[in-house]
């Protein structure tokens, strides 16, 4: 008997797993998580007919039910088919199909084949927490954006970022996306909106967090810009630098001009 569109807001099923940690018949890990003040152990639990209620596997005994299109005997996953498969070293099943995605060994996550040696590796990185929302990101069944300094976040968590106007990495700062457009229009800006007189010779110390240099910049209100990368993704150094009174240079110059050209002989 083919599988019956029952389940859960989850997944497409017609079995019930029973949880090893309470012995609660759920019809998701996801469910019973929800519900309860623990996990459940998707690897532990036993597997019943949402029917008949009859302990059963893959496809019920006693009314000949399929639980499910897909079903993985490792992860005891049943759902409609999405083209999913079972990735060995993660430990999980994905969504597919396969072979548009592989597993990075370094960042120990199946990332799409676009991806492949065109990313920056940081070592298991989907196993920490999405930075923007602290939920877990390697069992997510929401999928995983790769920013260009290898960190991870949640697809819908970088959306979210992404129309509040937030362009950096959460946790090392660097720009989550290609800002070269985004500079060119502040260089625009800041042509047009000259500093007072008083700060226009003003400079500061800066840190781009995009290239990591350290350089002197002018200072200006709407940002200052990297002098290595061309980044406005920097941070002040410390305070303003002004520039000496004019009197100061005036008297410098004059200085310099007034010295003798002395010859040493020896």
């Amino acid at each position: 008997m083919a599988a019956t569109q029952v389940g859960c807001e989850h997944y497409v099923r017609s079995c019930l797993l029973k949880a090893p940690c309470c012995g609660k018949f759920y019809v998701c890990r996801l469910c019973h998580d929800g519900e309860e003040n623990h996990q459940m152990d998707r690897f532990n639990c036993s597997i019943s007919c949402a029917f008949c209620v009859l302990q059963s596997q893959q496809i019920c005994k006693e009314c000949e039910v399929k639980f499910g299109e897909y079903y993985c005997d490792i992860c005891h996953l049943f759902d409609k088919d999405k083209k999913q498969y079972h990735c060995q070293p993660c430990g999980i099943c994905r969504i597919g199909p396969r072979e548009k995605y592989f597993h990075c060994t370094k960042c120990n996550l199946c990332l799409a084949t676009d991806l492949k040696d065109n990313h920056k590796c940081v070592e298991n990185v989907s196993r920490q927490n999405c930075p923007v929302c602290m939920e877990d990101i390697h069992t997510s069944r929401i999928g995983a954006h790769v920013l260009p300094c290898g960190h991870l976040l949640h697809k819908t968590c970088f959306e979210d970022m992404f129309r509040t106007g937030a362009y950096r990495c959460p946790l090392c700062m660097h720009s989550a996306f290609n800002m070269k457009e985004f500079w060119e229009e502040r260089d625009k800006e800041i042509a047009q909106t000259p500093m007072p007189t008083e700060y226009q010779d003003t400079t500061v110390k800066i840190i781009c967090n995009d290239c990591q240099a350290r350089c002197t910049v002018s200072f200006h209100v709407l940002g200052m810009k990297c002098s290595s990368c061309g980044s406005y993704n920097t941070a002040q150094d410390g305070g303003l630098i002004a520039a000496p009174p004019v009197d100061a240079r005036q008297s410098a110059e004059q200085t310099l001009e007034e010295e003798p050209n002395t010859e040493h002989h020896e």
